[in-house]
């Protein structure tokens, strides 16, 4: 009797050792999976700032259309009072003042964007640190768990900095143009 219940206390106790293994395994996975989309999300948002850099450009170049518009229609305006042609004068202003009109619409539109788009800005470059501090509190766990013999290896890059980039090219390009010399 006293050997069943050993048996018993024993299989519960790698059973136990089973399920805190899937644990951590679920873990990671679920960090992993979290880390992905989070990188997803801040990618679509730097894709949505660049749109909206884009759009700016875009309404610019209508800014820029509608004021030579403008500036060609006052020319007629005031060709036509001086040579006292008053109805061209008044045709040339019926169609300068939608021009106006879609002019201020243009850098109403214009504000909204800019607006919108410095906000995105502020939210990426804020997500960034996030994420970024994600990626190191992941790597961290995935460390600890490659500690204790889980097989870990492998599965994030270590982080590199932007400046060492910079440092480990600025020292190839000097190389190579020494060997060049």
């Amino acid at each position: 009797m006293a050997m069943k219940w050993i048996d018993r206390v024993a299989t519960l106790i790698k059973a136990d050792a089973h399920g805190v293994v899937d644990a951590l395994e679920e873990r990671s996975l679920l960090l992993r999976q979290h880390l992905r989309e989070a990188e997803l999300e801040l990618l679509q948002k730097r894709a949505r700032a660049q749109a909206l850099a884009e759009e700016e450009a875009r309404l610019q170049g209508e800014i820029a259309r509608c004021g030579r518009r403008m500036a060609a229609l006052d020319q007629d305006i005031a060709l036509a009072l001086e040579g006292e042609k008053e109805d061209l004068a008044r045709f040339a202003i019926r169609r300068i003042l939608p021009e106006r009109s879609e002019l201020a619409a243009l850098e109403e539109q214009i504000a909204e964007v800019a607006e919108t788009r410095a906000k995105l800005a502020e939210r990426v470059e804020e997500q960034e640190c996030q994420l970024e501090s994600l990626r190191q509190r992941v790597r961290v766990h995935l460390a600890q768990g490659a500690r204790q013999g889980e097989d870990w290896e492998g599965t994030l890059p270590p982080a590199v900095a932007d400046e060492e980039v910079e440092l480990e090219l600025l020292r190839r390009r000097r190389e190579r143009a020494e060997g060049v010399l």
